[in-house]
């Protein structure tokens, strides 16, 4: 089988390559073509995939190009994890947002939506040609905002797109180690938007374990969401959030710290993998070396001013090293090919699972997976709080959608005005100016 990468020069394709490499059953993937629009950075991924390589029997042949329906065409999966204005880009996104005194992270706010607002068009066009190359070929989004992005590209690909995070299958294993489960047995009880959703429940051998969790100081403050958000919070929520909703429920607090610091998260990133392209162009023979120094760095350094905020210390190293989005990629690959049934968070269209939302929103919630895709399960309905955010974001999602696949300013200045982090239609108004001056991929949007 073949699997296609979009943004095949990004810097965490290895770790796709590397789950590829320990897959050794019946109907692997034995062909990878990466694509990408910049042949310095496939070449440099390209030389730290022939060294993961090395000494591995028979590894998935590997190809790299910068035409996309060369690389679409006869492809089994496609895995996109593109990238619009590059990291570059992420910076315009979180430091005008800080400027206007918004938070400014890369999916939450302000910032995913100008993030959202260059990726759709681009997306949807790409959605197309997948439509008219590649039809039978199953797409696996992980282009942020990941329910966004999705959500824009069903209406070319149907079900046949499927939206992916690691976040929602990081908190279950986490939770699930903490009481003692096997994770692999466990029922996860979640639900929400990507990058919004809480754990209402976690089964085992038929009874929720949950509440025993919630009630054990010890257990909970064992992970990382329990020391981020705090065994008070916690419990008095009922639930666990995904990691990202600490950017609401300490909105100002974060805004603070990210404000404190020399440099934004985008910054950060931007410098150490430019450092790191630049290095591997120099070095090829030490790709893998550079690749895997640079990993390490932006691991640990993850969501580092809410850690901070929360007094939550350094990220757990067991953590990093369990695997994220690339083991759901792979599982979710092998459940289709296959038509072996495996359980998943997934983004899908909601039908009808949360009654809050209509049946083609796109949420995030465990579904069953075979040969036929992914099919939502039924889980308990969201509380009357965390029911009034998901909708309120995700009218802000599809507003986004709305300007990006129409040029509407209006659906722009209402996504920005709607967010719960902005909360402001004059700062919209600013942000929505600020943007587009500064990101050429929104000249569509000026006035």
């Amino acid at each position: 089988m073949r699997l296609t990468i979009l943004g095949g020069g990004g810097f965490r394709v290895p770790l796709v390559y590397h789950a590829l490499l320990g897959d050794h059953g019946p109907g692997r993937i034995t062909e990878v073509t990466l694509y990408d629009t910049d042949r310095t950075r496939l070449d440099s991924i390209a030389a730290v995939l022939r060294q993961q390589a090395v000494g591995v029997l028979e590894p998935p042949v590997v190809t790299a190009t910068t035409d996309l329906d060369d690389a679409l065409r006869g492809a089994d999966f496609i895995f996109s994890a593109i990238r619009v204005g590059g990291l570059e880009g992420r910076t315009v996104d979180e430091r005008v947002a800080l400027d206007l005194g918004v938070l400014g992270q890369e999916t939450v706010g302000a910032g995913g939506i100008a993030y959202g607002l260059r990726t759709i068009p681009v997306a949807t066009a790409i959605a197309q040609r997948i439509a008219a190359v590649a039809p039978e070929a199953w797409t696996i989004n992980f282009t942020n905002p990941a329910g966004m992005v999705t959500e824009a590209m069903i209406p070319y690909l149907g079900d046949r797109v499927i939206g992916i995070c690691d976040s929602p299958s990081g908190l279950g294993r986490r939770a699930a180690l903490a009481l003692g489960v096997d994770p692999a047995t466990a029922f996860y009880d979640y639900a929400g938007l990507n990058h919004l959703g809480w754990l209402r429940g976690l089964r085992s051998g038929g009874v929720d374990r949950l509440p025993e969790l919630l009630t054990s100081t010890e257990e909970l403050t064992s992970f990382e969401e329990g020391r981020l958000f705090g065994v008070d919070w916690l419990r008095s929520l009922g639930s666990i959030p995904n990691e990202y909703l600490h950017y609401y429920y300490f909105a100002r607090e974060t805004l603070a710290a990210v404000q404190a610091v020399r440099q934004t998260r985008g910054t950060f990133l931007l410098e150490q993998q430019s450092a790191f392209y630049a290095e591997t162009t120099q070095h090829p023979d030490q790709a893998l070396e550079l690749w895997q120094k640079t990993r390490a760095e932006r691991e640990s350094t993850y969501m580092v001013e809410s850690r901070e905020v929360a007094d939550a210390g350094e990220r757990d190293e067991r953590d990093m090293a369990a695997g994220g989005y690339e083991q759901v990629a792979l599982s979710l690959m092998r459940a289709i090919a296959h038509n072996e049934r495996a359980s998943l968070i997934l983004n899908v269209r909601n039908r009808g699972i949360l009654h809050h939302l209509d049946d083609d929103a796109v949420v995030e919630i465990p579904c069953t997976v075979d040969a036929n895709g992914a099919l939502p399960l039924a889980v308990s309905q969201l509380t009357d709080h965390q029911a009034g955010l998901v909708t309120a974001v995700k009218a802000v999602e599809r507003s986004t959608i709305e300007a990006a696949t129409t040029t509407s300013r209006s659906a722009a200045l209402r996504a920005f005005a709607w967010h719960p982090l902005v909360d402001s239609v004059t700062a919209a108004g600013h942000l929505l100016d600020a943007y587009t001056t500064h990101l050429p991929d929104l000249t569509y949007l000026r006035p």
